[in-house]
């Protein structure tokens, strides 16, 4: 303990310790604390079981302090009246007309164009996953200099006024010649989920500031007030497909990093008065998904946000995932449905223009998880073994620290 003090006096040098205080069950977002705790302590025991995970993310962790900062000031579109410090892109799938070179793009579904402005997508990404691993170091690993550089990266992005991001996507997914931005844009900022997956982490630590922790929350309540009140938040909300599914689920992450619990108990209101029946099939298909170009990636997709919204819900003591819609649909009914064209893409007939990747899947760990279905956590687990991205990182941690 007195080793723990002084290594945190050390750390104040650079920003005042904010000392690790029991952890309420919403505090860690996909993780139960208890289970969290357990696995750290495997960690630091050098328990034989988990050290090969641990070398994993203690690889991410250390990459990660050479990466960043990013801002979306460091990059601007051209051509475009917007401020310095608001986020743009463009919609992947938006091309010029061959019929009217210089008149409105034009939609081509599936196919990305890759001349749109990608800048500021992409550094958001990257500064997710980076806050993602850094976080999930200064937990699990206890490692000051992890916690340091996630502050500092945060502090870029989110707080510093010359460099931060607005807390609004008023100019996502934007359409030359047709508007400069829609709700569909909401859409880019779901690696915002596993930023502040990795700062729950990062604040249970206690190796972060609570000057900075203040400023971080205060950015998110922004941010949620305007996914849950401006025209283009609800029209997002609203759109029933895979975008309604992902503004909940970063609407529902959101809420329990600052607390929100008002804004929390809405998302699984909405998932059970509107979400689920707006989209899902009593046989499992949701037709939205699969009348795209990329139906099963689109169908997968939708599925891990899904899957988010239950696993939140159930680490709360809300059951959504046997939740049953009026006409009887249900998440797991899709999983179901879906599951063997994850494991055999073959087998899928609908369209699907481009290369499926069922290493991106994850829906089905959780399931696999919460209901004891051993089959669902074993195909996750022989696909994830690179682990590539914060959630499969984010759920390969969680299903070891279930054992």
């Amino acid at each position: 303990m007195i080793k723990r003090l002084l290594s945190l006096l050390v750390l104040g040098a650079f920003t005042a310790p904010t000392f690790s205080l029991p952890q309420s069950p919403d505090s860690l977002i996909f993780f139960r604390v208890n289970e969290a705790e357990k696995l750290r302590e495997q960690i630091r025991k050098s328990d034989p079981s988990i050290q090969a995970l641990a070398q994993i993310i203690r690889r991410k962790a250390r990459s990660s302090l050479r990466d960043g900062p990013w801002s979306v000031t460091f990059h601007r579109p051209e051509e475009m009246a917007i401020g310095r410090n608001d986020f743009f892109s463009e919609g992947p799938y938006w091309w010029p007309d061959p019929k009217n070179p210089t008149g409105p793009y034009i939609r081509r579904d599936g196919e990305r164009n890759p001349n749109r402005f990608t800048a500021n997508d992409e550094d958001l990404g990257n500064m997710s996953a980076a806050v993602f691993n850094l976080g999930v170091g200064a937990y699990f690993l206890d490692d000051a200099d992890a916690a340091r550089r996630a502050a500092e990266v945060v502090r870029v992005w989110f707080i510093d006024p010359t460099t931060r991001m607005n807390p609004n996507l008023e100019y996502g997914q934007a359409i030359r010649g047709i508007n400069t931005g829609r709700g569909t844009g909401i859409i880019d900022t779901v690696p915002l989920i596993w930023t502040v997956q990795g700062l729950a982490l990062l604040k249970a630590s206690g190796r972060w500031s609570a000057e900075d922790a203040a400023a971080l929350q205060a950015w998110f309540r922004q941010y949620l007030t305007w996914l849950t009140t401006s025209n283009k938040g609800l029209d997002e909300k609203g759109s029933g497909n895979n975008h309604a599914t992902w503004w909940s689920a970063q609407v529902a992450a959101y809420s329990l990093f600052v607390g929100d619990m008002t804004n929390y108990d809405m998302t699984s209101r909405w998932f059970k008065e509107t979400l689920l029946s707006n989209q899902m099939e009593p046989d499992g298909s949701c037709p939205r998904e699969e009348a795209r170009t990329r139906s099963l990636s689109y169908s997968a997709m939708n599925l891990n946000g899904f899957s988010l919204l239950c696993r939140m819900a159930e680490i709360r003591g809300q059951d959504l995932w046997h939740f049953k819609g009026p006409k009887g649909a249900s998440v797991l009914v899709s999983i179901k449905y879906l599951f063997p064209f994850v494991k055999d893409p073959n087998q899928w007939k609908k369209q699907q223009i481009t290369r499926f990747s069922p290493e991106s899947v994850y829906f089905q760990a959780l399931a696999g998880l919460a209901t004891s279905k051993s089959e669902y956590v074993t195909h996750f687990e022989s696909l994830s073994a690179k682990m590539n991205e914060p959630p499969l990182t984010a759920v390969r941690l969680i299903l070891a620290a279930s054992e």
